[in-house]
């Protein structure tokens, strides 16, 4: 018999670490060791990046002492003064035991000893958070989810490691009976369905408890936190690990809750590496936690992860959480690539890691870290399609034909955004969220999140009958992904196909994007979405740009005096029909400028009677909720089938300062498309007489040596793989 993803052999073994002593006594033992304390002792006393890293902490801290003591009864919600200082008194508390441990100075102990002493007189007798939802089935006491409070032990029971040492008997029983085994209970035994849940609530629960039994000596809560409650394996921080993450390190919900859950990974991981090394956590699934770390940091451009999902769209390579990942993998790997991240995140942790980190740093032993083009796999067994990263100098382009992401995931299948000089270019709103803005719905997803941000209007993807795909059903979404038909890279070109056939009832989804690099200053995005339906349907595909249009190569007949809304629910309720345009047959041109500097034309292959419709995000929307965001939708009405195909040209340069613009106009003369047999072939010139043919075979069961040939203008061409750029000889 076996038990689910865990089999009876890594539970007797387990089972027989937990009769193992953990490591070290006599000092801390969670995330820093007594190793750690002694080396940086010596490290402070020298001039470096850890004592620059020491005496800005310490000044900070030292501030503060001063401040009476607050712990307030609970009362507001995300961003709200209570709120707000909980999370204030746990970082504090933390900081406070690090600067104990290094400076020996007993005010730093006396403080933490203070705070925790007031929040054991206070927490026994708290209720359920007034804020709470209604009906949640994760909710807190000193939060207003127990998230917050999973994420408040996370950080307090390394406070006390960090001091218990200077603590009376009688301090320490209190502390521990009023306080941190009040609290772990909570989490665990009195919250069964988040604690045992594979969720990014779940691991930080596991991740408390779990480090709380290491502090305490309760060895059974390290068992339950590694296998859920009832050590079944069907839960539990080994079970997170297992399917949460695909084997390429993509975590499920995406990049923004990767780098969330991240830090409760790699801190528990750490802690269960320094009490019990011979588990070998690190080495878990093929090493998939330090997968993870790098998984992280490739999912991102220019500092800022990819958008996708719930995503506030202002985080970065430099939050806390990937600080951390870093610097505990740097510890363990000495990747000297990783320290060019560390040296861009600016931040050095007061750790032993973080000493090793400064140390190499200070030596000059960065080396660039190496981003690349990759398919990352999704779903536990990589097989629940993935989340494509295309890269060239300067530019990168995320297409999604990745699993749903849980309850954080939107309704996108083969979306996609661009990249280029440092900006976003065709983007993704991301979360309708202001994160603890106590003014905007008490800095939870707005209401705006489920009807815009979700719905698959609001991405670059194709929408049926103005339906989002699966309905915008999560759970049915949950149950579907995209096939990964293939992913290509060599040193001209990027370029995947993905299909999804369960998006809709009787209908296929089929895209194809290839980031091109013709020569050092010329590129291009081919983009071809093949929609088959069994029903005559209208198909809509948006895309959301950044910037400011500035030409068409076609009338646009503007609604200039008042603004209708362009439908009445799934996300069309938000968007204001600012113009429509039905162009002729042939190429249709849409330009922007970008706050880059530069310009970007959308080159459509257009058949005369797809209509292209202007928008801008804002509509029914009474609390100003929605930022002002522009796109341009094709729409083909009452089809069976058909394939919309166009080309991204980035261009020229527009410089204001300066008082002078260069090639804002498109380049692209001609473009065409046509199938021969199973391949795709798309044909484009450019007025410099340049011509080039992209021939692929996006066939599902084609075989990557798969040989295929067609005949293009009288010439006959061979197709070997799935793919291959052709340089056509100029027109005379």
């Amino acid at each position: 018999m076996k038990v689910l993803h865990l089999t009876l052999a890594t539970i007797a073994t387990v089972l027989v670490l937990a009769m193992t002593p953990f490591a070290q006594a006599g000092g801390p033992n969670l995330v820093v060791n007594l190793d750690d304390v002694l080396a940086m002792r010596s490290a402070v006393k020298e001039e470096g990046r850890f004592r620059d890293a020491f005496q800005a902490s310490k000044g900070s801290v030292d501030k503060r002492l001063g401040l009476p003591i607050n712990v307030p009864l609970p009362k507001d919600g995300g961003g709200g003064f209570t709120h707000e200082r909980h999370k204030q008194n746990y970082k504090l508390m933390y900081d406070a035991g690090i600067l104990y441990q290094v400076t020996e100075d007993p005010r730093y102990a006396q403080r933490v000893r203070d705070m925790l002493l007031t929040y054991s007189d206070m927490y026994p007798a708290l209720p359920l958070h007034p804020k709470r939802k209604p009906n949640a089935q994760n909710p807190g006491k000193l939060f207003w989810q127990s998230l917050n409070e999973s994420v408040w032990l996370v950080y307090t029971i390394q406070a006390y490691d960090l001091i218990r040492e200077t603590l009376s008997d009688a301090e320490m029983k209190k502390i521990e009976r009023d306080l941190l085994r009040p609290v772990a209970l909570f989490l665990s035994e009195e919250s069964p369905a988040t604690f045992n849940k594979v969720h990014n609530h779940g691991t930080w629960a596991t991740a408390a408890v779990g480090m709380t039994g290491y502090v305490l000596g309760e060895q059974d809560w390290v068992e339950k936190a590694l296998l859920d409650l009832s050590k079944s394996g069907k839960g539990g921080f080994l079970r997170q690990i297992s399917d949460l993450f695909s084997p390429d390190g993509y975590y499920n919900e995406g990049p923004y809750y990767q780098r969330y859950a991240l830090m409760p990974f790699v801190t528990f991981a750490k802690a269960i590496d320094n009490n019990e090394p011979q588990r070998e956590i690190f080495k878990y699934r093929d090493g998939l936690l330090l997968k993870a770390i790098d998984t992280t940091i490739q999912l991102s451009y220019n500092k800022l992860f990819f958008p996708i999902n719930d995503a506030i769209r202002s985080k970065g390579i430099d939050t806390e959480e990937l600080v951390l990942g870093v610097t505990i993998a740097y510890g363990l790997t000495r990747d000297s690539g990783l320290l060019d991240i560390a040296q861009q995140q600016e931040s050095i942790l007061l750790t032993g890691d973080g000493l090793r980190v400064a140390q190499a740093l200070d030596a000059g032993k960065a080396t660039p870290y190496s981003f690349r083009s990759q398919a990352f796999s999704d779903g536990r067994n990589g097989d629940e399609g993935a989340l494509v990263v295309m890269r060239q100098p300067d530019q990168a382009l995320v297409f999604k034909p990745a699993a749903q992401g849980m309850g954080h995931g939107h309704f996108d299948k083969l979306s996609w955004q661009f990249y280029d000089s440092q900006e976003e270019v065709v983007s993704d709103y991301g979360a309708a969220r202001f994160l603890n803005v106590e003014a905007k719905f008490g800095g939870r997803y707005l209401p705006e999140n489920k009807s815009y941000a979700k719905q698959t209007v609001a991405h670059n993807t194709v929408v049926i009958n103005e339906t989002s795909h699966f309905n915008g059903d999560v759970k049915t979404g949950n149950q579907h992904h995209p096939e990964l038909i293939f992913f290509g890279n060599d040193e001209r070109m990027t370029i995947s196909a993905a299909k999804i056939d369960t998006a809709y009832s009787d209908v296929q989804l089929k895209r194809t994007l290839a980031l091109l690099r013709l020569s050092d200053d010329r590129s291009l995005v081919v983009d071809v979405f093949d929609v088959a339906s069994k029903n005559p349907s209208q198909y809509d595909l948006p895309l959301h740009y950044q910037g400011q249009l500035v030409d068409t190569s076609f009338e646009v007949v503007a609604n200039a005096a008042t603004l209708p809304i362009l439908g009445q629910k799934n996300g069309y309720q938000h968007l204001w029909l600012k113009g429509v345009a039905q162009p002729e047959a042939g190429l249709a041109k849409v330009t922007w400028l970008n706050r880059n500097g530069r310009f970007y034309t959308k080159t459509l292959l257009n058949d005369g009677a797809t209509e292209l419709l202007f928008t801008q995000l804002g509509g029914s929307d009474p609390n100003f909720n929605l930022r002002s965001e522009n796109s341009f939708i094709q729409r083909k009405q009452q089809a069976r089938a058909h394939a919309f195909v166009s080309l991204l040209e980035p261009h020229g340069e527009y410089n204001p300062a300066r008082e002078f613009t260069i090639g804002a106009e498109s380049q692209v003369v001609s473009l065409s498309h046509e199938k021969s047999g199973s391949v795709d072939v798309v044909s484009f010139g450019f007025a410099d007489g340049t011509r080039y043919l992209l021939a692929f075979n996006s066939e599902a069961g084609a075989t990557p040596g798969q040989e295929s040939a067609f005949e293009i203008e009288g010439t006959r061409y061979a197709l070997k793989g799935r793919y291959q750029l052709f340089e056509l000889p100029q027109k005379g």
